[in-house]
């Protein structure tokens, strides 16, 4: 069986590869509409996508799949909505290829210029997250790059409708239809497969767990973009406005819980920790969060009258690092500023980090040290996101430091070519 999968994960990575030149070659208005025509398709196919959708929900209901994971695998007409319109704000964006890096006349008289082309072929591998399907696929096409998915096994029936939609329009807008491929069998041993094709895929991109995240860059021939988990952390600096910092807290935890930009971890200065967690903690328990907290915290749930075991249980070590996707969050009093700094840049995933503070000096050492891809003042870390950011539709949140880090897009999934255009130059 697995050189059955071998074979038909090379067959379609080849075709998907050949469908990259084309596609490489077409011009910015080709490119541009096709993408457009994405995003009709998926509000004209949202019927059968949600069919499809509702198909994998029920199975991942039977088989106890976690709240968090579920929320990330539910599609409404509304997130429907909201990925084509994110594929239409896309298209209108400027093109990522063609782009003049760098222009010069070099000693010799050669006239030199560096210019952005597409990777080739990308790949993608991701878990319970059908929306990715689209926003990887119309990123690519927009970019001139094929691409090959391949989606977990708790949402394959709603990525192939998603992505068989997709290839459906770039086929009638003249462009290869493998430019969008599918892996569509659950086999675990695809994912093996698609790491192996060093020399077809340029690029690998995984997006997910830990464990997949991890796997990837163990085990793959091909170059990895890693992507990160979110053990994302608010700090409520001495100086914070409490009722601000309260607001962000509640959003940053309790907007979305199955997202890698939800706040994990609360850090709250000493001087005021009294005030803070009096009012925080309660509303934390009316909104269903359970708190891993440490000592100071413990008490100052007691005091509040909030049940140990239901509202707030004691922290371990292992808290800290968390990423829980869950109604749950680990909050620890830490003594200023320089112990938030070295708590988060212990534990944290280098995803994105907030403080609340008055005190514009602590805002800017905090910028300036936390070492994260997005780092906020005064702000929910819910905004990490390429549609927030205005670069239309995301292919991920990178939290490595080479090529593209943060929410990445179109830009990131291009590299560069030079040109040299002479008049007979030989070199001496």
């Amino acid at each position: 069986m697995s050189q059955e999968i071998n074979a038909y994960v090379e067959r379609l990575a080849r075709d998907a590869k050949a469908a990259s030149r084309p596609l490489a070659a077409a011009c910015d208005a080709q490119r541009s509409a096709t993408v457009r025509a994405m995003a009709i398709a998926l509000r004209d196919r949202a019927d059968l996508i949600l069919a499809a959708n509702a198909e994998d929900m029920a199975d991942a209901r039977a088989a106890g799949t976690a709240d968090g994971l579920l929320d990330r695998l539910l599609l409404t007409p509304e997130r429907i909505e909201g990925m084509a319109v994110g594929l239409e704000r896309l298209a209108c964006l400027p093109d990522p290829v063609g782009r003049v890096l760098e222009h010069r006349t070099i000693d010799c008289g050669l006239d030199l210029t560096r210019v952005s082309v597409p990777l080739g072929l990308v790949a993608m591998v991701y878990e319970a997250r059908p929306n990715v399907t689209a926003d990887a696929a119309a990123i690519c096409i927009r970019t001139g790059n094929a691409c090959i998915l391949r989606g977990g096994s708790l949402a394959q029936r709603s990525c192939v409708a998603i992505a068989r939609a997709l290839g459906d329009a770039v086929e009638v807008c003249g462009l290869p239809r493998a430019a969008v491929s599918i892996i569509e069998t659950t086999d675990r041993a695809a994912t093996g497969a698609l790491m192996g094709l060093r020399g077809i895929v340029d690029v690998l991109i995984p997006r997910g767990g830990a464990g997949l995240i991890q796997r990837c860059v163990r085990e793959s021939l091909v170059p990895v973009i890693e992507t990160g988990t979110g053990n994302c952390h608010v700090y409520v600096h001495e100086s914070a406005d409490l009722e601000r910092a309260e607001a962000i807290v509640v959003n940053a935890k309790t907007q979305r819980v199955g997202v890698c930009n939800a706040c994990e971890s609360l850090l709250v200065d000493e001087r005021v920790a009294g005030p803070f967690l009096a009012r925080m903690l309660p509303v934390l328990a009316e909104h269903g969060v359970l708190v891993h907290g440490d000592p100071a915290t413990c008490e100052a749930a007691r005091a509040a009258g909030l049940g140990e075991g239901t509202a707030f249980v004691p922290a371990t070590e292992e808290d800290w690092g968390r990423e829980y996707l869950a109604l749950e969050i680990s909050v620890k009093t830490v003594s200023g500023l320089p112990e938030a700094v070295e708590h988060i840049n212990r534990y944290g995933t280098m995803h994105s980090e907030a403080i609340v503070a008055r005190d514009e000096e602590a805002c800017e050492r905090f910028l300036a040290e936390v070492d994260a891809s997005c780092v906020y003042a005064n702000a929910s870390t819910r905004f990490t996101d390429g549609g927030e950011f205005g670069l239309g539709a995301e292919i991920g949140i990178s939290t490595q430091k080479l090529h593209a880090r943060g929410p990445f897009a179109a830009e990131a999934l291009t590299t560069y070519k030079y040109e040299i255009r002479g008049t007979g130059q030989v070199r001496p």
